[in-house]
């Protein structure tokens, strides 16, 4: 005789959940991460830390992991209803990318002062990291010292690039070092608090999302 076959039964709600009720994990250590590291790298060069020739190696690094990777974590904010996170993680993603592509293809075209040219590039960016860091003081203040820190990077570099001060852009390659530092940690204790399901690493928050 043939053995008689068990019937899988229907599974319960809580085994098969709904589109609605499924929750995506966090984007923001993955865009933090990709930011971090490509500021750090960059930062190297800007603060005279290391060969300038070496410049080139930033290029794969601001394309695929600063730009591509942040660009996916700030669609993926999007997701989770972070509109904080979106706009960060997709502008600094998008940052990243017209960096490698003015450094690959538009650079040797830019005529006349290039150093005026590219003080209104980081002006611009400039005016934007100090408004996110306003919309931080809702966040955390983990998050709030990495913007804080990156606005005055931005405006440092700014006025390097605009007078040929060196000084004055290695100084900024110093503070970058500092952000990248700030966003590692910021970086670092998310995915550490959420792997471990309690708060490990402190990151104050501000009483926003």
């Amino acid at each position: 005789m043939e053995s008689a076959r068990i019937q899988p039964q229907d599974p319960t709600p809580a085994e098969n959940p709904s589109p609605s009720t499924w929750k995506p994990a966090d984007p923001g250590p993955l865009g933090l991460g990709a930011f971090a590291m490509t500021t750090f790298v960059l930062s190297m060069f800007n603060s005279n830390l290391v060969d300038p020739k070496g410049l080139p190696v930033v290029l794969g690094l601001a394309l695929a992991y600063g730009g591509i990777v942040q660009l996916l974590a700030g669609m993926w904010e999007f997701r989770t209803g972070n509109t904080f996170g979106a706009v960060a993680f997709c502008s600094f993603g998008g940052f990243w990318i017209s960096f490698w592509a003015l450094e690959v293809f538009y650079a040797k075209q830019i005529g006349g002062n290039a150093g005026h040219a590219i003080g209104v590039y980081l002006w611009a960016w400039a005016i934007f990291t100090a408004y996110m860091t306003v919309a931080a003081l809702r966040v955390s203040g983990a998050v709030l010292l990495v913007f804080v820190l990156l606005t005055i990077t931005f405006v440092l570099l700014a006025i390097g690039a605009v007078g040929a001060h060196e000084t004055v852009t290695h100084w900024g390659g110093y503070l970058g070092l500092a952000t990248a530092a700030a966003a590692w940690y910021a970086s670092f204790a998310a995915v550490t608090n959420s792997t471990f399901g309690r708060t490990v690493l402190p990151v104050m928050p501000l009483g926003g999302r």
